[in-house]
């Protein structure tokens, strides 16, 4: 499965270019059913999936849902999680470890046997898979023995997410950096969501083919909302000067960085308010920055929101401020955008792509807290014609990633893959399928001793 380290970016790969132009595929302006040859059954498998919410999740559900609407067949592999729905069509749910470590994800337990049934029904076409651990080393198993291509979306920083697991820091994040590059010389294509990780990537020793393709956001969904409507259910004044945000309240996210900068600029702005959509451990903390500040009654936590709330509150924002360094793409600021929302953000992986400085907002680079709480108040006190423009700028540029788009060049890519199977017919037997579950496990072993021999380097 291992290629030449010339194939890193594939012949569909975009090259370094403003994001404008990473976008512009040819024939991207399409509207309902996205036009493809042939309808195909897609496995996605992942560890995070609804009610959870979160950036794979929501990727998940926007991908498959739009691979549904093109006329495919996809099908969900996901743990359970409590307050999952009691119907769902097309998921499997595998038993899971509930609240892991503190957290709020869900551990998918290994259940053997358990996916046998439904895939000998469905016939996989393709083999999606969302994470390089657990359920993607199930993805792995899976693609061999069916001879399917399996397909891999890098959508975490995972480095970044060691302080779940208490280990020696050092030796624990070569070990996942180089773990997860080799998963990803086991697959067929992998999909980077942003040029930035593209760039990593290549740089840590993928070899496997590698397409940018962000995760789309609904433009017409996110640009019709009434913050009016949300500030007073919430008990935000009308005339008050809001700084919103956004996602997970968890430590990877920067957030006492993001709080320290918030509470400097209400300080200043009198009419100033903070409003944080999300839930996480850090909600706390965030909500403590604010008491010691003497702010409490100017923070407004919202907790975690969908659909047409979510969307309500973006439009009761004024500016959208994001710290975290962590992230492959940042869903949030592409419909922050959406909204007509300009952002101030620090420069990182996934956010330089999207926030252009001076442009549609604000991009920081090895900023104090002072510096952010600086840039926010500037957006907040910024003249209406200037702020018309930051707007007019942030929806030119949510455009770009409208989901039409993201979900073609996805599905262009399975359509590749499947156009490079072998011609004639598939040797079925069980005896070739026993075989190549058995070289996949080898494969997976061999990663792991590899990783766990860079990690003790």
């Amino acid at each position: 499965m291992r290629r030449s380290h010339e194939l890193c970016l594939g012949a569909g790969s975009i090259q370094s270019q403003r994001v404008q132009d990473v976008l512009r595929l040819p024939g991207s302006e399409v509207s309902g059913v996205l036009g493809v040859s042939s309808a195909m059954n897609i496995l996605m498998m992942t560890n995070t999936f609804t009610p959870f919410v979160g950036g794979v999740s929501r990727s998940v559900t926007a991908f498959a849902q739009e691979c549904r609407n093109a006329g495919h067949r996809v099908i969900v592999v996901a743990p359970v999680f409590d307050g999952m729905p009691e119907s769902e069509e097309d998921v499997i749910r595998i038993p899971a470890i509930q609240d892991f470590n503190g957290s709020d994800f869900s551990v998918a337990l290994p259940v053997p046997g358990f996916l046998s049934s439904h895939l000998e029904q469905f016939k996989p076409d393709i083999v999606h898979s969302h994470h390089p651990h657990l359920l993607g080393n199930t993805a792995v198993r899976i693609a061999a023995r069916l001879g399917r291509p399996l397909v891999f979306t890098h959508h975490t920083m995972y480095e970044h997410y060691l302080h779940y697991v208490p280990a020696e820091a050092n030796r624990l994040r070569q070990f996942v950096i180089a773990l997860v590059t080799g998963y990803c010389n086991l697959c067929d294509r992998v999909i980077a969501p942003s040029r930035s990780v593209a760039d990593i990537l290549c740089e840590r020793g993928v070899e496997t083919p590698i397409e940018v393709i962000p995760t789309g956001v609904d433009v017409k969904q996110f640009s019709r909302g009434n913050g009016q409507g949300f500030r007073r259910s919430h008990g935000i004044p009308r005339n008050a000067l809001v700084a919103g945000y956004v996602g997970r309240l968890a430590p990877e996210k920067n957030l006492a960085f993001l709080a320290d900068a918030l509470c400097t600029c209400l300080a200043d702005v009198r009419r100033g308010r903070f409003l944080v959509v999300g839930s996480g451990p850090s909600g706390n903390e965030i909500r403590d920055a604010f008491e010691r500040a003497g702010l409490g009654t100017r923070l407004h936590l919202a907790g975690p929101l969908d659909g047409q709330d979510l969307v309500d509150a973006y439009h009761a924002m004024d500016v959208f401020v994001f710290a975290s360094q962590s992230e492959t793409q940042g869903m949030v600021l592409t419909e922050a955008m959406s909204a007509g929302r300009p952002v101030v953000a620090l420069d990182g992986p996934g956010v330089r792509e999207v926030v252009q400085d001076g442009y549609n907002g604000r991009l920081l680079e090895d900023a104090s807290s002072v510096d952010f709480s600086s840039a926010v108040a500037e957006m907040m006190a910024a003249p209406a014609p200037r702020r018309e423009k930051y707007k007019h700028a942030a929806r030119e540029t949510a455009k770009q990633f409208a989901m039409a788009r993201c979900a073609r060049r996805l599905m262009d890519v399975y359509e590749d893959l499947l156009k490079q199977q072998p011609s004639g017919p598939k040797d079925e037997s069980l005896w070739h399928q026993a075989v190549e579950e058995v070289r996949s496990e080898w494969e997976l072993l061999r990663n792991m001793a590899e990783a766990v021999g860079q990690a003790l380097k």
